[in-house]
């Protein structure tokens, strides 16, 4: 069976939660993030990262303001009440 992970790289995550590629690279020092090496590169799992930034404080307010969750506002649909 295929595993079905969606893995970045450490400039992806980085972007994606705003923080540097040094952050990054400290969790997965850290041992807090799950990650592969494919052709020596790190591939950070998503859903550790998103774990990850939830226990962080620090990383889970620019995961707000400078990552991803800058856009959330615009994705969200107007409701119309008549």
């Amino acid at each position: 069976m295929e595993d079905a992970s969606i893995r970045l790289s450490v400039s992806e995550a980085a972007k994606f939660f705003g923080v540097s590629p040094r952050t990054i690279r400290r969790a997965i020092t850290d041992k807090a993030v799950e990650y592969i090496v494919v052709q020596n590169r790190y591939k950070i799992d998503l859903a550790s990262l998103l774990d990850w930034a939830d226990k962080t404080t620090t990383v889970r307010h620019k995961l707000a303001k400078d990552g991803i969750g800058q856009f959330v506002n615009k994705w969200k649909i107007p409701t119309e009440r008549t």
